[in-house]
């Protein structure tokens, strides 16, 4: 096993697995805590049971690293916005005020988010010193889409996002608190940041330079600067993963379901390349799914790579499943 810290600045081609959403739904221990919390955003803020949480796919697969339990809409919720989380309909924020927005200042975010800092500080003394602990954001264009309430389509991002008259000013407010939550959960002990771009995707092609490249670039280069190891997620771009790694330059890029792994061994240098494996195939054999585990092994078994899939387990995977594949890949 290696330290994800580790592999991301020395570049080494090392054995580590990981899994994105691997503290939740799917887990019959987390199911337990979450019926007796009914409001996720308490839950979240909850030091205590949010460490708890993190450390649960820990005590049961022995992965190599723990993600803290939280949300990409924890930043929304701390610079005014009310986040709920409807069931079967998804998060659910109140119409974005912008002179509730402009009137945050870094003290009282970092203030609502105490919690979430204290959570890490718990699970990073009860951690063992060799598994990294990884914190993570949502990034700016991400959280566009929630906190303007856009639903998800061409029409909608064109009328309502990207002819918003505050839309610049929002993107470099959002940049410079994205840069405060990393380098205050680095502070309380995690080891390294995830940039979630899940909706990068949804970007016109015209823009993604604008709303994709750039953003990412500067929260990367914040990283650069304060020597924080960091992995991209630009979800949904497709062939622009190249590009998108030639600006931004992170320490990792966490490739999806429709990138070929050899495509991305052959076109993203000088990055460490992690997942790739669409979660859906843990609902299959346990043939189907060791036989897409080898190609993504044996694809990446020469350079620095990260095992883990191409975006979150899903809340009907089976632990058995995950379990089953950790070994395969542990005895491969």
């Amino acid at each position: 096993m290696s330290n994800l810290k580790n592999i991301l600045i020395n570049r080494k081609s090392c054995k580590s697995i990981w899994f994105m959403r691997q503290a939740g739904r799917y887990l019959p221990e987390f199911r337990k805590i979450r019926n007796k919390n009914s409001n996720f955003i308490k839950l979240c803020l909850n030091s205590e049971l949010s460490s708890e949480i993190s450390l649960q796919p820990i005590k049961r697969f022995d992965l190599d690293s723990a993600i803290i339990f939280s949300d990409i809409l924890m930043v929304p919720y701390a610079l005014g916005q009310n986040v709920s989380f409807v069931k079967d309909k998804g998060p659910k924020l109140s119409k974005f005020d912008p002179n509730i927005f402009f009137k945050n200042d870094e003290s009282s975010f970092s203030k609502k988010l105490k919690p979430v800092y204290q959570a890490i500080k718990i699970t990073r003394k009860k951690l063992r010193r060799e598994k990294s602990l990884i914190c993570f954001i949502g990034a700016p264009w991400t959280l566009l889409i929630y906190m303007f309430g856009i639903k998800k389509n061409d029409k909608e991002i064109n009328s309502t996002v990207l002819k918003n008259k505050n839309l610049n000013k929002v993107l470099e407010e959002l940049i410079k608190y994205l840069c405060l939550h990393i380098k205050n959960q680095i502070e309380a002990g995690a080891d390294v940041v995830q940039i979630f771009d899940s909706w990068a995707g949804l970007i016109p092609s015209n823009r993604i330079k604008d709303y994709c490249f750039i953003p990412n670039e500067k929260i990367v280069e914040f990283c650069r600067k304060e020597k924080i190891p960091n992995i991209c997620f630009p979800k949904g771009i497709k062939e622009k993963y190249k590009e998108f790694n030639n600006i931004v330059r992170p320490d990792g890029i966490n490739l999806d379901p429709e990138i070929d792994p050899l495509w991305a061994k052959e076109n993203l240098k000088k990055v460490v390349l992690q997942g790739g494996m669409d979660p859906k195939i843990l609902f299959k054999t346990d043939k189907e799914i060791n036989d897409k585990a080898t190609k993504y092994i044996q694809t990446f078994k020469d350079i620095p790579y990260i095992f883990n899939l191409g975006h979150g387990l899903l809340p009907n995977t089976d632990p058995d499943k995950v379990l089953s594949l950790i070994n395969f890949y542990r005895n491969y």
